[in-house]
């Protein structure tokens, strides 16, 4: 009847147990995170975009995807406009070849991005982040090194950012709960920046709906323009008298300004100054003629 000739059966032959579920590959997964598409589960394309929660996109399956108005999964289900994604400007990584696109073994392979202040790969080993406000990707680590010397502007573009605006990509379940706040807030301070900009609006239109009603009322409203008259002077030089303008045309400086103006009644000017002018007493009393009209032939 069997187990003879001296067989000794284990327990595990003679007593069937419930078998372990396979793990999955925990490189292979994170691997195929920062390689694959969110949306479309293929390979990243150029441009790369990133929604609020800090997974990765090609740009074109989202725009095809949105024009479409096909229903998203329930990983990218609060995606529903381009508002809701961010293009990211990766650093390329100049080791990256195309042997490493190829299916081959992980330790080989190198990631098609780094970070360009210190260089680690974006392969999911180490924690990257982008900022929201430009779409510049750098490490976590040298987020935080920098962000002592330089807070509040991108170590890479110079561009001003938030808090909000620092998104983790591929991050735990923790990070994914941050992710959503900062999703919240970005929102309201969107919403602020809209009304403050309506009432700024309402304030411009307020202005010019008095300027128009209420115009600076001119005396020649009706009248056409005719040139002015010995009447009309001696009507406006009256008005300048009842306005104290006459002491402000008694000013030297003033007086210059007329036709009747000469230098050589200037109480101001000196003597040598006043020799230059034809006016002077001596170019009146001189019998040869003026340097400009001399002629040695003839004078």
């Amino acid at each position: 009847m069997g187990c003879d000739g001296g067989t000794i059966p284990r327990r595990d032959e003679l007593v069937r147990v419930k078998q372990k579920p396979e793990q999955k590959d925990k490189d292979a997964e994170r691997e195929f995170r920062w390689r694959h598409c969110t949306l479309t589960q293929q390979g990243l394309q150029e441009p790369i975009a990133m929604c609020g929660m800090g997974r990765l996109y090609s740009k074109q399956s989202v725009i095809e995807r949105l024009l479409e108005k096909e229903p998203m999964p329930e990983t990218a289900a609060h995606v529903k406009s381009m508002k809701d994604i961010r293009q990211l400007h990766p650093t390329p990584n100049p080791a990256f070849t195309e042997e490493d696109k190829t299916e081959g073994l992980l330790d080989t392979r190198h990631a098609p991005y780094i970070c360009k202040l210190i260089g680690l790969e974006m392969s999911g080993k180490f924690r990257f982040v982008a900022l929201w406000s430009c779409g510049c990707v750098v490490s976590e680590r040298a987020l935080k090194q920098i962000k002592g010397s330089a807070a509040s502007t991108c170590p890479l573009c110079q561009a001003p950012y938030s808090v909000e605006d620092v998104v983790v990509l591929n991050g735990n379940d923790e990070d994914l709960e941050l992710m959503r706040v900062k999703m919240e807030m970005r929102a309201a301070k969107r919403k602020s920046s809209k009304k403050e900009k309506k009432e700024a609006k309402k304030v411009e239109v307020k202005v010019e709906t008095e300027e128009t009603q209420d115009p600076v009322p001119s005396t020649s409203k009706s009248a056409p323009l005719e040139k002015p008259t010995t009447s009309s002077k001696v009507k406006a030089v009256a008005q300048l008298k009842r306005l104290g303008a006459v002491n402000a045309m008694q000013d030297p400086e003033l007086k210059r300004l007329k036709s009747d103006f000469s230098v050589a009644k200037d109480p101001k000017a000196s003597d040598v100054y006043k020799s230059l002018f034809t006016s002077h007493k001596t170019e009146k009393d001189q019998e040869r003629a003026h340097w400009v009209t001399y002629n040695p032939f003839y004078n």
